[in-house]
């Protein structure tokens, strides 16, 4: 409401304090009002995303917006203008900053607990096997398992920035910047919701896990300006924002119609199932075809053909038959053609270069395919360690089918050298 009033023409100050005075709260509410819209318009003033004018300027406007701001900007979070600020730490040429930005995202979103737990569970479980692996006695492991956490990207940055912020931001000390990673954890491990859940145990949390991803993908399109936005942090809010349309459209429809000023709210609903998801095609209206949003099904195909690659590098074989056995590709075919790479060359990168544009190609055309059939053909380069770039995952994406079960049906052709 505060930018709302910031961004119209007149006296703000005259206008705000008419809006807090002018009401039917009692005297001690208006105060609490008056109070909260003071410590926001500081924190917009520290942030620099308002600024005050010496002389009022041609519409008598004393305060003025100062940064380019999409439609539906909102600080929808107590710890939004400290991600505002937050996100010029950043370098825009990193080849991680998109899903920094994410984390910056997420560290101002309240914890979901059971997620957490489900994660610290899983990392401790893989760093006992490892320290028994090395050796490691006992009470030593237990020792080095207290310091095993969830993963908390951009810890050390973002605790040492809030720091300072709130020296200068005292209203802010409620507040506890959270650094977490649930939405940039799926999108690394190149996973789908259903692939989530199932590989940290968490079916009987669906619904939180869900809501915690609108959340996210509502703080992501609102909180972070257009001159922050780059080709890749409008990929990963647009695949974001599609993995829960498909998932449970019902929940992005109460959001656009909230903003449209429809009323209604989550929950409003009494069909709605119990654990809050509701899954695509389960409404009389369901959830629009996966590929009418080209940008977020793009990022779903690129998704799936890292997953393989994901799996390729751990050696885990029966979980690539178990997603390509349909198809001809099942484990005993991935480890020949994964041995086969492994013979050539000691390590298959899968870190942030290793899923960059330059290694997908991805033809919307392709030769020999009937005209009107909906299919693509797309190619996952290998990021071997001599850089020869020289073996690939080759695949077919069928748009049809995709559209049939709101994610990208992937069918791998060839594993192979090049």
């Amino acid at each position: 409401m505060l930018l709302n009033v910031i961004a119209r023409p007149g006296d703000t100050l005259a206008a705000v304090r008419h809006l807090l005075e002018d009401n039917h709260e009692d005297r001690a509410a208006q105060r609490r009002h008056i109070r909260r819209a003071i410590a926001i318009y500081r924190a917009l003033l520290a942030a620099g995303v308002v600024e005050r004018l010496a002389e009022p300027d041609a519409t008598g406007r004393l305060v003025r917006l100062t940064v380019d701001l999409q439609p539906d900007f909102a600080l929808n979070q107590p710890l939004s203008p400290f991600a505002l600020a937050a996100l010029e730490l950043l370098d825009p040429t990193s080849p991680t900053y998109a899903l920094d930005v994410l984390s910056i995202v997420e560290s101002t979103l309240d914890d979901p607990r059971s997620v957490l737990a489900a994660q610290r569970f899983k990392a401790r479980g893989e760093a006992v096997a490892q320290m028994k692996a090395e050796g490691l006695e006992y009470d030593e492991r237990m020792e080095l398992l207290e310091s095993v956490t969830h993963p908390r990207p951009l810890a050390d940055l973002l605790d040492a920035a809030y720091e300072l912020y709130r020296r200068g931001h005292p209203w802010v000390a409620d507040h506890e910047v959270r650094p977490k990673s649930v939405a940039r954890d799926m999108f690394e491990r190149a996973m789908s919701f259903s692939e989530f859940v199932r590989f940290y145990g968490l079916a009987r949390s669906e619904g939180l896990v869900l809501r915690y991803l609108a959340d996210a993908y509502r703080a992501l399109r609102q909180t972070v300006p257009a001159d922050a936005r780059t080709e890749a942090v409008e990929d990963l809010t647009d695949w974001l924002g599609e993995l829960v349309r498909q998932v449970d459209s019902s929940l992005l429809e109460e959001w656009e119609s909230l903003r449209g000023g429809e009323g209604g709210g989550p929950g409003d609903d009494a069909t709605a199932p119990a654990d809050g998801v509701r899954r695509a095609g389960s409404r009389d209206v369901g959830p629009p075809p996966v590929t009418s949003n080209p940008r977020a099904f793009r990022v779903l195909v690129r998704n799936a053909l890292f997953r393989r690659v994901e799996l390729a590098a751990l050696r885990r074989y029966d979980e690539l038959g178990e997603l390509d056995a349909e198809t001809g590709w099942d484990s005993s075919a991935w480890e020949e053609a994964a041995e086969a790479y492994f013979a050539e060359h000691d390590d298959l990168g899968t870190g942030p270069d290793a899923r960059g544009p330059q290694y997908f190609v991805l033809d919307e055309h392709p030769d020999g395919v009937p005209v009107g059939s909906r299919l693509w053909r797309v190619r996952q380069i290998l990021d071997d360690p001599r850089g020869d770039h020289d073996w690939a995952i080759s695949a077919d994406v069928d748009l049809a089918a995709s559209d049939q079960v709101g994610e990208a049906v992937v069918r791998v052709t060839t594993v192979g050298m090049l």
